[in-house]
């Protein structure tokens, strides 16, 4: 089966204002997605915009992928715009996934980050203990399909409309003081990755992160989205592409200084 088939769209609706949630069905037999996983989407057949755009898809069933998106640029603006029986090129599943944990973990989301660890909250359900940020209560997506899927669920947001007023790395960083044992998985904006990887380096604790950056070709051809890696040969970093090598990375081995620029 090859990565790269065209998709109808089935069913394309508003979550919350400013985000969508859209579910595809591959025209032709797809490689199945594993969770952390992601696709590259041509939102229209005027290719304006010129490339592809990546979105880590949220759920996979029954011959349908769905992913769940904040509309936010050209890209997203097109894509928003499409109605059912439309018509969608698509490259994927592509990149790594998450390494699925053996027992209860934490996992960290930071608002459309969600999108990414839905997929890991389904491999392996009722084990996470869920760290949830957002802006506010508008960017907390979809609780009614997250919750029952995991153990514990704290939220914060940036303005005290929902749990906490702290950013989310504050409570992780509580937890782990007596939960250091337990693997983290975290996505969500740059910043808020590197905050909750700087904490679980605090506690010791294994961290892996999704990172989002720009990307034009989605299969490490065009070096675009190379961001800095320690590795054993290269203690001091070595460029690695997130759309082949990653997305997602152990958090220790992150050199967060100029990545998702």
């Amino acid at each position: 089966m090859s990565r790269h088939f065209a998709a109808s769209v089935v069913e394309h609706h508003d979550v919350n204002a400013g985000f969508r949630l859209l579910t595809l069905s591959p025209d032709t037999p797809a490689l199945p997605p594993e969770p952390g996983q992601f696709y590259m989407l041509q939102a229209n057949t005027t290719f304006d915009p010129l490339l592809k755009r990546p979105f880590s898809f949220f759920s996979a069933a029954d011959n349908t992928i769905s992913f769940l998106y904040r509309i936010r640029g050209k890209g997203t603006r097109a894509l928003a715009a499409l109605d059912t029986g439309a018509k969608l090129s698509v490259i994927g599943p592509l990149g790594n996934a998450y390494p699925l944990p053996e027992g209860d973990y934490i996992a960290v989301a930071g608002g459309i980050g969600i999108a990414s660890l839905y997929s890991l909250l389904g491999a392996v359900p009722g084990r996470a203990l869920l760290f949830w940020g957002a802006r506010n209560r508008n960017e907390l997506l979809m609780p009614e399909r997250i919750e029952p899927l995991v153990k514990t669920v704290v939220m914060t947001t940036d303005d005290g409309s929902v749990g906490e007023q702290a950013l989310v790395s504050v409570p992780v960083k509580r937890f782990l003081a007596d939960h250091a044992h337990l693997p983290v998985y975290a996505c969500g904006s740059t910043p808020m990755m590197k905050a909750v990887a700087d904490v679980c380096a605090e506690a010791g604790a294994r961290c892996f992160v999704s990172l989002e950056t720009y990307m034009a070709c989605g299969v490490g051809a065009c070096l675009g989205c190379v961001v800095k890696i320690r590795t054993q040969e290269h203690p001091q970093g070595t460029f690695r592409s997130v759309c082949k090598d990653g997305p997602v990375f152990d958090a220790s081995a992150v050199i967060w200084e100029g990545a998702g620029e």
